[in-house]
């Protein structure tokens, strides 16, 4: 395997796979799978036993141990690494997944590698870009979960936070339809990566989004975290949005959404870290079409762990699922009507030392080669605590839903 650095490239995503694009991307810095050539597919299908996280990071571990690596580089993202996503419940029918790919160009502040990864001797291929197919449209509707029936789920997780069974609960409703065949899938990361730079933008196994909620992220032993929870839609002006901003910064619902998220952080990090430390109030993040409150956390990787081992400590965040955890899985389980797949999973990439960038798969579609069409699902939740209203829950979803709507049109 060999890292080397070459010329700038503008456009990373002209060099992905039209139909299955791996791409990680964030204000235009990131890593992109260089065409559909693949080196290693690491799945991890249901009912293994144990965790599955732990499972795909033995077998990353394994995969790794014995790379020959030429990385003079030295940033995120160079060297060996594989892209991922896995799912949200240990139940989901779908896998989960570490791609690894033969070729990956990155860019990260100003400067642009090459790694070439291979598993016998031989001259690597060289990159090419593929050009862009033609715009396409895709529209979705109502999935498994009508309008109607995500309120009246919502009502009945109501009745168990106030009968004592749970604090929060997430609950999602999801969208379907589809787009044509052969449709040029990175159209869609590019509209999500310039719409909404300050997100992750992932293609990875044809799971397609715009994360704003970094799950974890590991460099030379430094851990990050940033913890979203408590949202409320932007304003159509400049006056509706400072109202909107202040009444979010004061609701004390939203103030306890989030304050349960970050604890739940804290308390799934401190095994695996020293000198773990999170800020003290939660700031506004301000995103084009919402508000969210966020808190970043900071620590140090304790000897022997690697992003994956913290992945796996923290997912499911009570900024996805609820608290406790095991309570709100459950309710999820019985109140959502689809399988959520890798929904609110982790998404990301690990490099052979152990470090990488991981956020929770929120504001995407998983994308499903049929018969005839791409079958896109799309789904998006909101935090359901005491004091929650059916009905602007529903709104939240709908404000969440439109980063991929809108980019699908």
């Amino acid at each position: 395997m060999q890292t080397r650095e070459i010329d700038q490239v503008e456009d990373l995503l002209a060099y992905a796979d039209p139909e299955n694009p791996l791409a990680w991307l964030r204000r235009g810095d990131g890593i992109i799978a260089v065409g559909s050539g693949v080196v290693a597919t690491l799945r991890i299908p249901a009912g293994t036993d144990g965790l599955r996280s732990a499972a795909i990071a033995a077998a990353w571990q394994d995969f790794a141990r014995d790379a020959e690596i030429e990385d003079p580089i030295g940033l995120p993202g160079s060297g060996l690494v594989a892209f991922g996503a896995l799912t949200f419940d240990e139940r989901s029918a779908a896998d989960s997944v570490l791609c690894v790919p033969s070729l990956v160009i990155g860019r990260h502040r100003g400067r642009t590698w090459l790694t070439s990864i291979r598993t016998s001797d031989g001259e690597p291929a060289a990159p090419a870009t593929r050009e862009y197919g033609p715009h396409w449209a895709g529209t979705v509707g109502p999935g498994a979960q009508s309008p109607q029936g995500y309120q009246d789920s919502v009502r009945q997780a109501l009745a168990r936070i106030a009968d004592g069974a749970l604090s929060k609960v997430v609950l999602a409703r999801d969208l379907t339809g589809s787009i044509p065949a052969g449709s040029d899938l990175r159209r869609l990361v590019r509209a999500l990566s310039t719409g909404y730079p300050d997100t992750w933008a992932f293609a990875v196994d044809g799971l397609i989004g715009a994360s704003p909620e970094t799950l974890v992220t590991v460099q030379q032993r430094t851990v990050t975290a940033r913890v979203l929870a408590g949202t409320i839609g932007r304003g159509a002006d400049a006056d509706a949005d400072t109202e909107a901003s202040a009444h979010l910064a004061s609701s004390t619902k939203d103030l306890d959404e989030h304050e349960y998220a970050v604890q739940s952080v804290l308390a799934s990090l401190r095994p695996h870290t020293r000198a773990l430390a999170a800020s003290e109030q939660p700031f506004l993040l301000k995103l084009p079409n919402l508000f969210h409150l966020a808190t970043d956390v900071e620590g140090e990787l304790a000897e022997g762990g690697s992003s994956l081992d913290l992945v796996g400590a923290l997912h499911p965040t009570a900024a996805v699922a609820g608290t406790p955890t095991p309570a709100a899985i459950a309710a999820i389980r019985e109140l959502e009507p689809f399988d959520r797949g890798r929904y609110a999973g982790p998404v990301g990439w690990v490099d052979a030392a152990g470090n990488g960038e991981w956020a929770i798969a929120l504001r995407c579609a998983q994308f499903t080669a049929a018969d005839d069409d791409i079958a896109v699902t799309a789904y998006a939740g909101a935090g359901i605590v005491a004091g929650s209203d059916p009905e602007s829950e529903l709104l939240e979803t709908r404000v969440k839903f439109r980063p991929l709507v809108d980019a699908l049109a």
